[in-house]
């Protein structure tokens, strides 16, 4: 995937801003907003990383969990047809409608090479 950093766990966006000629982002999946910036690619990993070293850090000292936990249920907008179709299509494999959902993200998650 483009325009994303990865480093032990973390996911960190990536944008330019033309007008200040930097890169920036933020950490993405946590309950704290954490930005880091360069003026190079090169700069903005090492940014990237030391933001994510330190906030580790941060959160050991506050005994919190640093990664925002899930509660495993999340609404999903999409249109009336494509509902009806995952809801015939999950009836006529003998599932509910949420099972089946749950089957494709793991079926997409396997094939990109994530353990679900």
């Amino acid at each position: 995937m483009e325009d994303i950093l990865t480093y032990k766990g973390f996911i960190g966006s990536v944008h330019f801003s033309a007008d200040d000629k930097v890169f920036h982002g933020k950490i993405e999946g946590i309950d704290d907003l954490v930005t880091f910036e360069g003026n190079t690619a090169d700069g903005l990993v090492k940014a990237f990383h030391e933001e994510v070293d330190d906030y580790v850090e941060l959160c050991k000292a506050q005994n919190k969990e640093p990664l925002r936990s899930y509660k495993g249920s999340f609404n999903v907008c999409i249109s009336p047809e494509l509902h009806r179709k995952a809801v015939v299509t999950a009836k006529t494999m003998g599932l509910t409608l949420n099972r089946f959902v749950q089957a494709v993200i793991e079926k997409e998650l396997a094939h990109a090479g994530i353990k679900p």
